[in-house]
């Protein structure tokens, strides 16, 4: 497979062409002949013409590559080599929602043929890419595993708005259902990947591999807020703490904040439901999630508290958060726990305004039901910055001086303006 790769005899497909399938499809497109797949005219017309719909990626990066675009089944069928990356989210009582992957299978299972290769990306809990998507592969197609065709599993390591580690840039875990698989999948990436590639034992070690990535950081964030609700009650601020501690040459530097995104905000949970289903109930990996998951209610109650001290009249009360996607400087606005924050404010009838230099209004009102103001005001009773992106790093408090009244709370979650905001009431987590 892979020297017919090589030699454009067969082509690579990518399933999927979000945040993780198309840089993943432009890469191999330098090298091989690509089909990039997805179910979205709409998006496939963006692509065609050079536009990343996720603004990621500059219009330069499809220059140079071997690569139609299509929601056609009929080209989609001409591919030997099949990578799935689509997204795997959790629903509103956080339960994994396999929708998207099992209808990725499905179309698979609608064009894989004898000798194929299918491969997916998609973060799921050990197990799933066998007993979840396979059945479904092999029940349209009428082919069986190992025998008929060969299935891999290899996650996804992009990193949204971080141009330092790119998909060449970093190690990627790959696995297959038997060995020789496994040498060609190995192969196929390391066409791609500079930093080479390691190989797991099996598809489910992969999974895994993945899953308890994005497990560890968000416990290490937890502890962080947690530490946060705690050094606050003590007036102490968090950030000189860990600036002090971090002077320890094994202190591991994470930060309070909220958490959300479509890695670390749901991954967990991927985990715990099938450590539930097995008959484990997980203690650590959840009380972790609910900590971060309340943190948005929490910043909420700090400002409300200011508020209530200071002018007492709520309802008429504005505040304004700078920034509602799910982390700096990206576009990506998929499980922003900023929504949070403007929920449990307006449970207070407080009037809240939401600005931000990346995300998209419509989507936001799509999304969580509140869009973006087309200009701040200057009577604000807070101003929260829950995403510290590079527009605001540079402001200073004559600019919060300008747009608040005289007792307003700044509340800077990500402490930027730590030791820069003297004029107004200066808060961080």
């Amino acid at each position: 497979m892979y020297q017919e790769l090589v030699d454009k005899k067969v082509k690579l497909a990518v399933i999927g062409l979000g945040y993780v399938g198309l840089p993943i499809a432009l890469e191999f497109a330098r090298k091989i002949s690509v089909i990039g797949f997805d179910i979205s005219a709409k998006r496939i017309d963006m692509m065609k013409q050079g536009i990343d719909p996720s603004n990621e990626l500059e219009k330069e990066a499809f220059d140079g590559c071997d690569i139609t675009f299509t929601d056609s089944l009929d080209v989609l069928r001409e591919a030997k080599f099949f990578i799935v990356a689509v997204p795997t989210p959790v629903d509103e009582h956080n339960v994994p929602d396999l929708t998207p992957v099992q209808k990725a299978s499905e179309t698979v299972g609608k064009v894989v043929k004898k000798g194929d290769y299918v491969v997916f990306e998609s973060t799921v809990y050990p197990g799933c890419t066998e007993e979840d998507c396979l059945p479904i592969m092999e029940k349209l197609s009428g082919l069986k595993n190992i025998i008929d065709f060969k299935l891999g599993y290899s996650p996804e390591r992009i990193n949204p708005g971080d141009k330092q580690h790119t998909l060449s840039s970093i190690i990627k875990v790959v696995s297959g259902c038997d060995a020789e698989s496994l040498d060609q999948i190995a192969k196929t990436y390391e066409l791609v990947v500079k930093a080479g590639v390691h190989r797991a034992s099996n598809i489910k070690v992969a999974e895994a591999a993945k899953i308890i990535e994005n497990t560890q950081r968000d416990l290490n964030i937890a502890l962080m807020n947690e530490l946060s609700l705690i050094f606050d009650k003590m007036g102490i601020n968090t950030y000189e703490v860990l600036e002090a501690a971090g002077t320890k040459w094994n202190f591991l530097k994470f930060q309070p904040g909220l958490v959300g995104g479509h890695c670390i905000g749901v991954d967990p949970y991927y985990l715990t439901h099938k450590a539930k289903e097995l008959g484990y109930h997980s203690e650590v990996i959840l009380a972790g999630r609910n900590i971060n998951d309340n943190m948005g209610k929490y910043v909420a109650k700090k400002v409300i508290q200011h508020i209530i001290k200071n002018s007492g009249d709520v309802k008429s009360s504005k505040v304004l958060i700078k920034g509602a996607t799910f982390k700096e400087d990206v576009s990506d606005i998929r499980n922003s726990k900023v929504s949070d924050v403007v929920n449990a404010l307006k449970e207070y009838y407080v009037n809240v305004d939401v600005e931000d230099p990346h995300a998209d209004s419509d989507e936001l009102k799509h999304e969580y039901g509140f869009g973006l103001v087309d200009k701040v005001a200057n009577d604000y009773d807070a101003v929260i910055i829950p995403v510290p992106h590079k527009q605001y790093k540079d402001l200073d408090e004559n600019y919060y001086a300008s747009i608040t009244k005289p007792h307003a709370m700044v509340a800077d979650l990500k402490g930027i303006y730590r030791n820069k905001i003297t004029n107004r009431t200066y808060w961080s987590l």
